[in-house]
């Protein structure tokens, strides 16, 4: 894909705006008056695609309500049921809720360590850097002093020239072979587009040794001409190219950007590359450089930098920990405050962070012979291209390696299969439960049968009067049992339900009606 110029302004109005803002014609007498409508005698057909669409919808949201019921309805306890233990025989369940144990211990500990490893990646910074080798040059066609007919000291102003440059900017990062990187011309290139050499970075991002391409260090590039736009053939200043937002740095990679346009005399231009930085970094006031001793930082450093001043120097308050006492350094900071709150200090720091400037790289565009045509016993090159060297940010070497653990084939897999023996465990509890319950029931109808089926019925029964809608007093309990007739604090009535029941209905008693 190649980067197209931005022209961000001289465009001239075009002719479709310019008569949607002209003034509307004036009014000459009164409006004809307006005829009713003419409605057809039948109505038309109601469209079919309507009900397929509602069906659609409707059968759509019925299977995300069966899902999200079938996943209400999966059971989630792995824990096994009290008082197993005492029917079973051998140790299994003590050796089960031991590797229950270590499971919660491991899977805390796994999981710290991953938070760990992420706050490295994504909030540390290695303070590596590269140097990138940038090379400006430029070749020219259809000059004056390339026609012979024409002299290139004269002045023609009925001649219609097409005299063109086309200026190239190539960027690599320096290994150990630090002149390479100049390649041949591309004639293929579009001469009115700001192309991107997208093949050749595609083919370097495939290579894990070979560096990542220009186009991944800067997120814009814009390049500024120093002529007023009357005075260009094509009526622009400036060119721009810059990363869509959302974008990633390594889609559509390239490695140099290529324009050709109008001219047939030498220009000044102004490179301007805003370098990529994650996390973004800022350039920080001159109170806040003194105080972290640095001029550039991120957002999450400064916080942490004002964090650590403000206990080393035992600004904390007792009484409210969030709030910080401000020393003279630190009055500097906040306009004069005697204290701060922590959860405010995003707000405070942000008058003393802006964002790093560009960098800026002069050039001159030469269409002159004595450039492009050398004579052999100057000993230069045509068209030698100027050089710079641009400091950039380089990634942590150990963000592949931790990115490698976190999100590896093998270990999704891993995950998966431990999901998968983690619902055969609740199964497995499940029916355990179940078969617990069986076991209560006969081992309960053995010891005490009459009691057992005296319980039983009256629990039948009473579940039978809530179905049939005949319970009364709440469930129709007849205070014939044997629990309801036990007094005492460890009867029916001493429990913390039924003094809880008794002073809900004393206070509904209490309440005066309105009249």
């Amino acid at each position: 894909m190649q980067p197209q110029p931005q022209y961000g302004r001289n465009y001239p109005l075009a002719a479709a705006q310019a008569a949607h803002h002209a003034p509307p014609p004036a009014r000459r007498g009164p409006a004809p008056i307006a005829q009713p409508a003419q409605y057809p005698s039948q109505p038309p057909p109601p469209p079919h695609h309507t009900n397929a669409q509602m069906i659609q919808q409707q059968g759509a949201e019925q299977a995300k309500r069966d899902r999200l019921r079938r996943m209400a309805k999966t059971p989630t306890n792995k824990n096994v049921p009290e008082g197993v233990d005492d029917i079973c025989i051998g140790d299994g369940v003590a050796r089960y809720k031991e590797l229950r144990d270590v499971e919660r211990t491991l899977d805390a500990t796994m999981m710290r360590k991953k938070l760990e490893a992420s706050d490295s990646v994504y909030h540390s910074r290695s303070g590596r850097t590269g140097t990138m080798r940038i090379w400006i040059s430029n070749t020219a066609e259809n000059q004056p002093w390339q026609n012979g007919s024409m002299d290139a000291d004269a002045f023609d102003f009925e001649s219609d020239t097409n005299a063109t440059y086309r200026v190239k900017i190539q960027g690599r990062l320096l290994d150990e072979s630090s002149d390479e990187g100049l390649e041949e011309d591309d004639d293929d290139k579009d001469p009115d587009a700001m192309d991107e050499d997208g093949t050749e970075g595609e083919k370097k991002a495939d290579s894990p040794e070979t560096p990542k391409p220009f186009s991944q260090f800067f997120t814009s590039v814009t390049i500024d001409f120093d002529r007023a736009k009357s005075l260009q053939p094509d009526n622009f200043t400036q060119i721009e190219w810059k990363r869509p937002d959302g974008a990633q740095p390594q889609d559509n990679p390239f490695s140099q950007i290529e324009f050709e346009r109008k001219g047939d005399e030498n220009i000044n231009i102004t490179i301007n590359l805003q370098r990529h930085q994650n996390p973004d970094i800022f350039r920080l006031s001159k109170p806040m450089a003194e105080l972290l001793d640095t001029d550039e930082e991120d957002r999450a450093g400064v916080l942490m930098g004002v964090w650590e001043y403000a206990r080393s120097q035992n600004l904390q308050q007792d009484d409210d920990e969030r709030k910080f006492a401000c020393d003279s350094k630190l009055k500097a900071l906040f306009n004069g405050a005697d204290s701060f709150y922590f959860p405010n200090l995003p707000q405070l720091i942000k008058p003393h962070l802006t964002t790093l400037p560009p960098v800026q790289l002069q050039y001159t565009i030469r269409v002159d012979k004595e450039y492009l045509a050398p004579s052999p016993d100057s000993g230069k090159q045509p068209s030698e291209p100027t050089i710079y060297d641009v400091q950039v940010a380089l990634d942590d070497p150990l963000q592949p390696l931790l990115h490698s653990i976190l999100r590896s084939k093998q270990s999704t897999e891993t995950l998966q299969q431990i999901h998968n023996i983690d619902d055969q465990i609740v199964l497995l509890i499940s029916a355990l439960s179940r078969s617990k319950a069986k076991h209560a029931f006969w081992t309960s109808m053995a010891t005490d049968p009459v009691a057992f089926v005296k319980r039983w019925f009256s629990s039948q029964k009473r579940d039978l009067e809530v179905i049939m809608g005949d319970a009364a007093r709440g469930g129709g309990e007849d205070a014939s049992g044997e629990e309801w007739k036990r007094g005492g604090a460890d009867s029916v009535w001493g429990t913390e339900t039924a003094r809880e029941s008794v002073a809900l209905w004393l206070a509904r008693q209490s309440i005066p009606k309105a009249h």
